[in-house]
């Protein structure tokens, strides 16, 4: 596929994608976070360490992750991230704020007469 027909993110998208990923998946490692999530597109998507690791940065200061090292399964030393109390009810909240906003987008898109 072309660079065009790519996924690309609407800014603020990426913070829920996160916090719903850390949700079910549970602990994860920067690296290992994005091959998931781009095992899991439909359509190409690559998440680099220009994108992720100053969301992880951000929902880290904002209380909504916390980071612990760790070793992971090639006894490395990386940072694993899990969501927080204050993550799940964020994640909540961009969850419904995304439905709303998904919500709008379709009625605009079916409403093409």
């Amino acid at each position: 596929m072309s660079s065009k027909d790519r996924v690309e993110l609407l800014q603020g998208t990426l913070d829920l994608i996160i916090l719903r990923a850390l949700g079910t998946m549970g602990p994860q490692h920067a690296y290992s976070l994005a091959t998931r999530l781009e095992q899991m597109a439909d359509h190409p998507f690559t998440l680099n360490q220009g994108t992720l690791y100053p969301a992880l940065v951000r929902l880290e200061q904002k209380g909504w992750i916390k980071g612990t090292w760790q070793r992971t399964e090639h006894n490395r030393e990386a940072k694993y991230y899990g969501i927080t109390k204050a993550g799940e009810r964020a994640l909540g909240q961009q969850t419904e704020r995304w439905r709303r906003l998904a919500g709008l987008v379709n009625k605009l898109l079916l409403d093409e007469s």
